[in-house]
């Protein structure tokens, strides 16, 4: 076997026995491959593996490799994992599945304009940057009710769940308890949480998507993000 399908097989089960160990159902958490700054041929194997969730930082990498990698997969799900700037809304929404990284008003609002105008609805989760950390983005947990009702009430957009990426030098399980709570109280059923480093206690503590890159793909070279905000890698 290739080395990424190996690597592949290696994460499914580990999230298979964490499913086991914290009595989750089998199945309940799905894997989402970040191959950021992979190359298409580098994807290629998990995608002949049966690989078929994947996440991107980046629009305008996703839409240089994704379209022809679509048409031999086209059943593929293509997920954002990375910030989006208001002005690439249109890209995003034609282009993604999920987007999870709804966290400002101005975005909300050129979501919502452009999947009136498509008709095509991605599903959307909203980012809360439970450690309030001021190089990232996110909503505020002690803002995070208030936008979500904004998002629904105010701009119509149907908000699917939310996502986060702990602060590094933090323990993860508080920032991804912290998440729970916040979907619990506002109905919300996906936890995107979890990566290479710590998607156990994120399964643990309730994660439907752990985003797993270079455990599948390999180390990759660092790359400046093309909006603000850097983030640790999956």
């Amino acid at each position: 076997m290739p080395e990424t399908a190996q690597n592949l097989a290696a994460i499914r089960s580990a999230i298979a026995r964490a499913e086991r160990d914290f009595g989750r159902e089998p199945g309940a958490v799905q894997l989402v491959a970040v191959s950021k700054t992979v190359p298409a041929d580098g994807i290629l194997p998990a995608l002949q593996a049966g690989q078929r969730l994947f996440g991107e930082n980046y629009v305008q990498e996703s839409a240089a490799k994704w379209p022809a990698l679509r048409e031999r997969f086209p059943d593929a799900e293509l997920h954002l994992i990375g910030p989006l700037q208001s002005n690439k809304a249109r890209e995003a929404v034609s282009l993604f599945d999920v987007i999870h990284s709804l966290d400002r008003p101005s975005l909300a609002k050129e979501l919502a304009k452009e999947i009136d105008r498509t008709g095509r609805a991605p599903r959307l989760l909203v980012q809360v940057n439970t450690g309030d950390e001021p190089q990232k983005g996110g909503v505020s947990p002690a803002e995070a009710d208030a936008f979500l009702s904004a998002c629904r009430d105010s701009y119509g957009l149907p908000i699917a769940g939310l996502m986060c990426i702990p602060p590094s030098e933090d323990l993860p399980s508080p920032h991804f308890g912290l998440l729970g709570q916040i979907a619990r109280r506002n109905g919300l059923e996906l936890l995107s949480m979890g990566m290479s480093g710590d998607f156990e206690p994120a399964i643990q503590l309730g994660a439907t998507h752990v985003r797993i890159g270079t455990a599948i793909f390999g180390a990759r070279a660092p790359k400046a993000d093309e909006t603000r905000g850097a983030i640790r890698s999956p």
